[in-house]
């Protein structure tokens, strides 16, 4: 049996969804998720999400994320919104409540609005932050509270980052000016920095005013991207805890604008849509 998907996207951001059982013959999921990822040989994404049924009450489903480089994530906000719109799409659930369990947890859903021919979107609820940097993890002289204004080394300078936990390790950087700084460079060279002792994130921040941010991301395992759910989580955690906007704020990332509030609960509340893009079968053997 060919392995069967319907690739969705959150603001550019594209996943491949799958249902387990369709890959039961699929053999090395990392090795897999590497080609189908391909955008030249094989069908691109910048992930695939697998879904089955949760074995107890605590949630619903369960969703396995794998970046194009074979990784498998904690945690990403649009994959599991992708994850969620493929269950609606296809009649698997109609309560518009949904508890998807990941590697980092139980994330709530509510479905707000479907469109046509399939349109999806959702109230996300993705957790809590992290801060100290046991937690994050990131290798520091001393166990910090909260990784602020920390001076990261980088060959022969040092770059003022903000690191912490939301799904998946973040670093983010404050610039004036995204044509300032060779970001793409950057990206790399941090993801993979000795600081982390796995990789992370990195989330290039402008701040507009106290409810607008802009955001350039390299997300590990997937590299330049054009959203990132638990990307624009962090940098709106990191806008707050440095005092520069408030708890709502909009994040302008380049495939688009998604509203996110850092509630006073300590939960982070994502409100974005996933769209359907095509479904197709897998047939390389």
């Amino acid at each position: 049996m060919h392995p069967r998907f319907t690739k969705f996207h959150g603001y550019g951001n594209d996943y491949l969804v799958f249902e387990a059982e369709q890959l039961a013959a699929a053999g090395d999921l990392e090795s897999f998720a590497r080609r189908i990822c391909d955008r030249h040989y094989g069908a691109g994404a910048d992930g695939i999400a697998i879904i089955q049924r949760a074995e107890n009450d605590n949630a619903d489903f369960v969703v396995r994320i794998f970046n194009p480089d074979g990784s498998e994530a904690n945690m990403s906000g649009n994959g599991t919104r992708c994850a969620a719109s493929y269950l609606f799409f296809h009649n698997l659930w109609a309560n518009d409540q949904l508890r998807l369990k990941t590697r980092n947890g139980i994330k709530r859903y509510r479905l707000l609005e479907r469109q046509e021919p399939a349109g999806f979107l959702f109230e996300s609820e993705l957790g809590q932050p992290r801060f100290d940097s046991a937690s994050i993890p990131m290798l520091t002289e001393r166990l910090l509270d909260r990784v602020i204004n920390y001076p990261l080394q980088i060959g022969d300078q040092a770059v003022s980052v903000t690191a912490l936990q939301m799904g998946n390790p973040n670093c983010c950087i404050f610039v004036a000016d995204f044509d300032a700084i060779d970001w793409r460079g950057l990206g790399p060279l941090i993801e993979n920095h000795s600081r982390f002792p796995e990789r992370t994130n990195v989330i290039f921040i402008r701040v507009r005013d106290r409810s607008n941010i802009e955001e350039r991301i390299w997300e590990r395992g997937v590299g330049e991207t054009e959203s990132s759910g638990t990307c624009s989580c962090a940098a709106v955690i990191a806008s707050v805890i440095n005092e520069k906007t408030d708890r709502r704020v909009d994040v302008h990332a380049p495939g688009g604008i998604i509203p996110i509030e850092w509630r006073d609960n300590g939960e982070v509340v994502l409100t974005g849509r996933a769209d359907l893009v095509y479904s197709g079968a897998w047939l390389i053997e």
